[in-house]
């Protein structure tokens, strides 16, 4: 670990040309390496596996840890139902994280060593956890969660000799149920609105793990994540069902995973997890990193490199905070069309959990309220 100048992450994919060098980058293949080679780490590995927890592991599971602790030091005050879409309380969340992420990256004992480190880390820590103007959150905030760890391994506070393992069935179980606390408490919304045609309404990443722990699996098929016994049975040993059950519980108004998560039961149908797991791999590069309005929002700094040609740092007005993307017609510096309103966004999508509770308080709001 040599001295180095950091510099202030900033988005740097805005266009369709963008995204195109992204996708054949040192940045993009780096990440996917990363993934691949956690996902690798924890096959045929149940949650809840001795694994050897290091330092700077301890170090990244005190962070998560405090970061549990500001979520209680918020509650929800609003003392009416009266909608389904998010609760601003989460903003009074978000915004100690954030004033308070150089102490956050401070808990990880090796950044002492790298002077400034915390000017890019921080950027992908505050952003893993939703957008506070849209109170949302999806797979691009996963991802930069993702990122975070890529930093702490490209800057060498990491290995993945060591630390993969622990870093799959320890840290981003105790992310992801960060996350669960967050969406169900403060009903975050998706991000953006063709969740149901997606695996999850927030995540992508407990699929991948999940199916990667499942991958060496052969008498029990895909299709069991329609039996509620083994649903109950294995979801506190593999990501995959766990999420399958957290589905379960806040889908409202659906018989079946076939009405309300129609491609997570096109994928029960495949005859092995092991099919499954590549496909998972092959699905990410497709449907996160390979998605414009989702990569548009990945920051560039010294340790996730911008790829070489890709749009200068520039005034990002045209960025809509309600909505997170760029919603101009045309980029007025090249013959390249961006983002519009109808292509990325839709219209808000209500959080399902929201609806679920209240399905519980037996409240029954306006339609389209």
């Amino acid at each position: 670990m040599t001295s180095h100048d950091y510099i202030q992450p900033v988005r740097r994919i805005l266009t369709e040309e963008d995204l195109t060098r992204w996708q054949s980058s040192e940045s993009y293949n780096g990440l996917v390496a990363f993934i691949v080679r956690l996902a690798d780490s924890v096959k045929g590995k149940e949650l809840g596996t001795e694994c050897e927890l290091t330092p700077s592991v301890k170090d990244i599971l005190k962070v998560l840890d405090s970061i549990q602790t500001i979520i209680g030091r918020h509650p929800v005050v609003t003392d009416k139902d009266i909608s389904r879409f998010g609760k601003v309380e989460f903003r009074d969340f978000y915004d100690e994280v954030s004033s308070s992420a150089d102490k956050l990256i401070s808990l990880i004992d090796k950044t002492s060593e790298l002077p400034g480190v915390s000017k890019e880390l921080k950027v992908y820590l505050v952003e893993s956890w939703g957008n506070r103007t849209r109170i949302d959150y999806g797979s691009g905030h996963e991802l930069n969660f993702m990122c975070f760890l890529y930093c702490l391994y490209k800057v060498g506070i990491l290995d993945l000799e060591s630390d993969s393992e622990a870093l799959v069935l320890v840290v981003f179980k105790k992310y992801l149920d960060n996350m669960r606390i967050l969406q169900t408490k403060y009903w975050l919304e998706p991000a953006g609105s063709h969740g149901v045609w997606g695996l999850d309404d927030y995540h992508f990443l407990p699929f991948l793990f999940g199916a990667a722990q499942l991958a060496p699996m052969e008498r029990m098929r895909p299709s069991s994540i329609h039996i509620p016994d083994y649903v109950d049975m294995f979801k506190d040993k593999f990501f995959y069902f766990a999420c399958i059950d957290f589905i379960n519980q806040t889908k409202t108004g659906a018989q079946s995973l076939r009405w309300h998560s129609p491609m997570l039961d096109d994928i029960s149908g495949v005859k092995k997890w092991s099919k499954v797991a590549e496909g998972m791999i092959k699905m990410y590069k497709a449907e996160v990193l390979g998605k414009l309005p989702i990569i548009q929002h990945v920051f560039f700094g010294s340790i996730i490199a911008a790829p070489e040609g890709v749009s200068a740092t520039r005034d990002l007005s045209g960025i809509d905070e309600e909505h997170g993307h760029i919603h101009i017609d045309h980029d007025p510096d090249s013959n390249l069309h961006l983002n519009t309103f109808g292509d990325c966004c839709g219209i808000k999508v209500p959080s399902a959990v929201a609806a679920s509770a209240m399905e519980k308080k037996h409240f029954r709001p306006v339609p389209f309220d």
